[in-house]
């Protein structure tokens, strides 16, 4: 028999950032370090795609902030930006009662009596279309097992450059990689085949359902909009789990989640509060461990379909 290349015993819980982890804009402490109207720079991102269309170029709604934030830099309004900044600002990020509780809360589930031997994982996943590196300088960060996120490159590579050269630091002047809402489904499927975990297999790798290293199934997806509807899709087409989250004190919010749920976008819904003992956090305590129960029948049931019964006494 061959060995498998993963164990598959690992659950997913994948969360998106903004208005999800956190009640602001993660920039927000950003814009305050550096004196910016925050306002402002949100209404100057959201004429963009009409400005640029009168030069017929088309610019994408989600991440055209990043090159605007560039702009800022360079004209000298975010003066010295670089990316050890970008991380310092990060712990600076508010959160949601209950973050990041919650990271730990979960993965209690999985050291019950019951799963002892089984070896089951619990893993936490930010996949944001904002910036990694504040992310990776939360206080949501030890908790993580991975970040999918846009980032920026310092000092550019010159031509020529050597292969062993080391870049130097300096202000962010070019985009590195950035994630759209549309995009955002690449970083799930690059979790589901384990792309992070072993560098030799890249997204695009056909790679059998049962040699993925976490299948769908045991994803469960946490996000608060309409804009993440098609990582919500592909999360539920392949058996996954889709959680919305809304802030209680906006109605408005509220009624898109609530359409969410109507429409079967979403398994449920529930308030961006994550306190023990709260619907958020009781969903999500009771599907990790609907799923590790599942995953543990799996297992029982492929043992015996493999193993071979010694006969027995004749009565």
């Amino acid at each position: 028999m061959s060995k498998s290349l993963f164990l598959q015993n690992v659950i997913a819980v994948i969360w998106d950032f903004d208005k999800t982890l956190s009640p602001q804009y993660m920039q927000t402490p950003l814009f305050e370090r550096y004196g910016v109207d925050e306002e402002q720079f949100w209404r100057e991102v959201n004429a963009l795609p009409g400005y640029y269309k009168r030069a017929g170029i088309t610019v994408q709604r989600d991440t055209c902030y990043l090159g605007h934030l560039l702009t800022y830099v360079n004209r000298g309004v975010m003066k010295g930006l670089s990316n050890a900044i970008l991380r310092e600002v990060g712990a600076s990020v508010t959160f949601y009662d209950g973050i990041p509780d919650i990271f730990s809360r979960l993965k209690t589930i999985l050291g019950q009596a019951k799963y002892q031997d089984s070896d089951l994982r619990l893993e936490h996943y930010v996949v944001s279309t904002g910036l990694a590196e504040m992310i990776r300088g939360s206080t949501v960060a030890p908790y993580l097992s991975g970040v999918w996120a846009s980032e920026f490159i310092e000092t550019p590579a010159p031509p020529g450059v050597s292969p062993d050269a080391t870049p130097e630091r300096g202000e962010i002047t070019q985009i590195a990689g950035l994630l759209d809402n549309t995009t955002k489904t690449r970083a799930i499927f690059e979790i589901n085949k384990g792309v992070n975990k072993r560098p030799d297999i890249s997204v695009n790798d056909m790679l059998p359902e049962e040699e993925r290293r976490v299948p769908i199934r045991n994803m469960i997806y946490v996000a608060d909009g309409p804009s993440d509807i098609p990582s919500y899709s592909v999360i539920r087409k392949h058996g996954g789990l889709a959680y919305a989250v809304y802030e209680t004190a906006s109605p408005k919010h509220f009624a898109q989640v609530d359409e969410l749920l109507r429409t079967g976008r979403v398994d449920a819904c529930g308030p961006a509060n994550y306190c023990a003992g709260g619907q958020t956090s009781l969903w999500l305590e009771r599907q990790v461990a609907r799923i590790a129960d599942r995953m543990m029948n799996e297992r029982l049931r492929a043992l015996e379909s493999q193993v071979g019964r010694g006969p027995g006494h004749v009565v």
